[in-house]
């Protein structure tokens, strides 16, 4: 129960900071490459989404709703159709969390060639869409936007 709130709580303001992140967007700016060859704004804000699914998906045995298809190749990348495709994952990762016991996340599942805890992949999950979000940054930075610092723990 406690790690489960504490993942709960983490999981929430992580949402609501990318939140902040795809609100501040301009919607004219989803298709803003800062160089050619890296994705865009919606591809990064979309494979973020991919992820949340995959690793989550991973950890708790639940299949994402998406299945084997993947947010950035299909979904458009409008802020609209972005914003909810992001926020959809983040709640497929509370809620797939959110019904997983304290022994379930202590479990160990095969994750590429080794078994770790599913709590580790949670963390991995959780460290991914960090790591795009920070990226994501950047291509506000281009538009004039300073993201939101948003909430405290």
């Amino acid at each position: 129960m406690i790690i489960r709130s504490v993942i709960n709580k983490v999981v929430e303001n992580a949402k609501t900071y990318t939140k902040n992140y795809l609100d501040a967007m301009p919607a004219d700016s989803y298709d803003l490459k800062p160089i050619p060859g890296i994705r865009s704004f919606a591809q990064q804000m979309l494979h973020l989404a991919d992820a949340n699914y995959y690793f989550i998906s991973v950890a708790s045995g639940k299949a994402g709703p998406l299945g084997q298809v993947s947010a950035e190749q299909t979904i458009a990348p409008t802020k609209e159709a972005t914003n909810k495709a992001v926020m959809d994952s983040y709640d497929f990762f509370a809620a797939a969390v959110n019904e997983m016991t304290d022994k379930e996340l202590q479990e160990t599942v095969t994750f590429g060639e080794i078994e770790v805890p599913k709590s580790a992949i949670i963390i991995k999950a959780y460290e991914h869409q960090a790591h795009h979000r920070g990226q994501a940054a950047i291509y506000l930075r281009l538009q004039g936007v300073v993201p939101s610092d948003g909430i405290i723990f």
